[in-house]
């Protein structure tokens, strides 16, 4: 027997995903993943029983409800749906999936709009972080047509900012969990691997692409065309995640810790070529950067791992900061992954030796694909 939900599918930046309100769900636990498993489609690799996409940068749920917190308009759970396993992640936040957070709520009337702009403020469940995003609505309606572009993203779309307050600590309670701005990771058939794990937002591990051997200039194909590689960056990752606690076993890395940390593999500034084939100067970037995402390389980089990578910018030590580009603007860090540029902002503190995250923002672009009843 079919059952009925209401579901809107929302275009978040560079991602898509099912935006549900939460009293529409089971309670949180196995039957509400069973649900979501059943409407993505998974744990088929090709989701063609569901509303998938077949890639982990479309496998993705935003549950939203009112909050009776002083100050919050909503609260917001994310959920990384896996394409190929019966896994349902909570561990983290989407930046991407974020950005649709706002509409949605101002679509469902839990927020009311003001002309020409209106606040949206989101308590993230997953990491405990505010976001504040401001979104464009004339007439008290959402506005999703303007002149902003994102790579990676065909066409145009108003601008969204999203400002993450305080972001250090998001899932390991301080900004770089181990204490050091770099550490050592024995990796297995590899030896010890210089990382720099830095928690804002999200917690990732960089490492510099030539001390494995790669450019930072890779394709996602090239890259997922070699299973030895993708499983020799799941080590790493596993070793992090093992690190920091998220897993007992190397193991289980991809099973229950699949979404952090983030592995991100950056290099200075160089020029390369984008998967729509455009020419990208060095002049244009302030570090190259490719990232992991549910063991697969993300076709181009996670607004909430650009947040970190500005963070990680700004401290003094890490493997990022070392690599910079000495003009970098902090304001607007530039990342180049495999789809173009994106920008990234922080502001913090450096007061007698006390460093300080204040904020890490960011800029996105949202469209309402569908509003409607999902059936499962």
């Amino acid at each position: 027997m079919q059952r009925t939900i209401p579901c809107m599918i929302i275009r978040g930046g560079t991602s898509k995903g099912l935006y549900f309100l939460e009293s529409d769900l089971p309670p949180a636990g196995e039957e509400r993943d069973r649900v979501l498993l059943k409407l993505m489609g998974s744990p088929d690799k090709r989701q063609v029983d569901g509303l998938g996409g077949a890639m982990s940068v479309t496998s993705k749920v935003a549950i939203v409800a009112p909050s009776n917190q002083a100050g919050i308009d909503v609260n917001y759970t994310f959920a990384q749906i896996a394409v190929d396993k019966p896994v349902v992640s909570y561990l983290g936040n989407c930046g991407n999936i974020s950005s649709g957070v706002g509409p949605f709520a101002i679509e469902s009337a839990l927020v009311k709009a003001h002309s020409p702009s209106t606040k949206v403020r989101i308590f993230n469940t997953n990491t405990q972080k505010l976001i504040v995003e401001e979104i464009e609505t004339p007439g008290g309606t959402v506005n999703y047509d303007g002149d902003y572009e994102i790579p990676g993203v065909p066409g145009s779309a108003a601008p969204i900012k999203i400002i993450v307050q305080d972001p250090a600590g998001s899932i390991c309670g301080s900004l770089l969990p181990t204490g050091n701005a770099i550490d050592e990771l024995a990796i297995p058939d590899f030896g010890k691997l210089k990382v720099s794990i830095v928690d804002a937002t999200n917690p990732l591990v960089f490492v510099m692409a030539t001390d494995i051997g790669m450019s930072g200039k890779e394709k996602p194909e090239e890259i997922d065309a070699k299973p030895p590689l993708l499983a020799f960056l799941e080590q790493i990752r596993a070793q992090a995640a093992q690190t920091l606690g998220f897993v007992e076993q190397l193991t289980e890395s991809a099973s229950k810790s699949p979404t952090v940390p983030k592995l991100t593999i950056i290099a200075p500034s160089g020029e390369y070529t984008s998967v729509s084939g455009e020419t990208i100067a060095a002049q244009r970037m302030d570090i190259l950067g490719r990232m992991m995402s549910m063991q697969r390389t993300h076709p181009t980089y996670a607004l909430t791992g650009a947040m970190c990578t500005a963070v990680a910018a700004a401290i003094p030590g890490t493997l990022v900061h070392s690599i910079r580009s000495a003009e970098a603007n902090l304001q607007r860090f530039r990342i180049a992954h495999p789809g173009g540029i994106i920008e990234a902002g922080v502001e913090y503190r450096n007061s007698g030796g006390e460093f300080t995250i204040l904020n890490a923002f960011g800029y996105r672009t949202a469209r309402l694909l569908m509003k409607g009843t999902a059936y499962y």
